[in-house]
């Protein structure tokens, strides 16, 4: 199945040119031509990689990459630009922007930057799709975030290692020792005293979530007990 791609261009001579150019390198293209337009039309269906410009009519490109990131967290984007100027390249990246290409550019190098990225991100997919249903919530551990029908929230990496092997063995008590030696790598009195500061910060996000919670266990580790809500 061809990869589908989300193009946000203007320029009609253009985004008409690289549209076709796409297709006969077996992607499939959408093509949204309005910033105002682009929102709808990236809901609207399942995308593989988005091709931003930057300069749009109504909504620029990296609005619009704002407002991608808020519906799909990991989808690659491209920005597209004829301005090169520094200060546009370093906001492209802080939006998330997994390369950024200045106008004119040989299509054939732009063809081998989307399936590069395209490969990278199927990798990244089949090493770390985990995704663990806690109660009303999904935590999704490749990027550190628990998705609740409300909010969603970032996780740092120690808590998301320490989630993960909560989820590993839930309903069944964590010994803390195993716990430690796996992240923190040794067991002492700091590292042990680190993990409960970890363990209250997991608590306080699982208390926006119906169906989760975890417990201590006496002398022995946690709990991450599950249940019907």
């Amino acid at each position: 199945m061809n990869k589908k791609i989300f193009l946000v261009e203007d320029d009609r001579n253009f985004g008409t040119v690289l549209k076709a150019y796409l297709e006969i390198n077996n992607f499939d293209v959408k093509w949204v031509c309005d910033g105002a337009l682009a929102l709808s039309g990236f809901e609207a269906e399942q995308f593989d990689i988005c091709l931003l410009d930057v300069m749009l009519p109504n909504v620029d490109g990296f609005t619009i990459a704002r407002q991608i990131r808020e519906l799909d967290e990991g989808i690659p984007l491209i920005f597209l630009t004829a301005k090169n100027m520094r200060e546009d390249v370093l906001e492209g990246y802080n939006v998330g922007a997994d390369d950024y290409v200045t106008k004119p550019f040989d299509s054939e190098i732009l063809i081998k930057k989307i399936n590069a990225i395209l490969n990278r991100h199927c990798r990244k997919d089949d090493e770390e799709s985990d995704v663990y249903v806690l109660g009303n919530a999904e935590f999704h551990s490749s990027m550190r975030v628990l998705k609740t029908k409300l909010a969603h929230y970032r996780l740092s990496p120690k808590e998301a290692d320490l989630l993960v092997l909560l989820c590993r063995n839930v309903n069944k008590v964590l010994q803390r020792d195993t716990a430690l030696k796996i992240i923190w790598g040794e067991t002492s009195y700091f590292t042990t005293r680190s993990m409960d500061v970890y363990i209250t910060r997991l608590r306080k996000y699982l208390k926006h979530i119906e169906g989760a919670e975890i417990v201590n266990v006496h002398g022995t580790g946690y709990l991450l007990k599950t249940f019907d809500v």
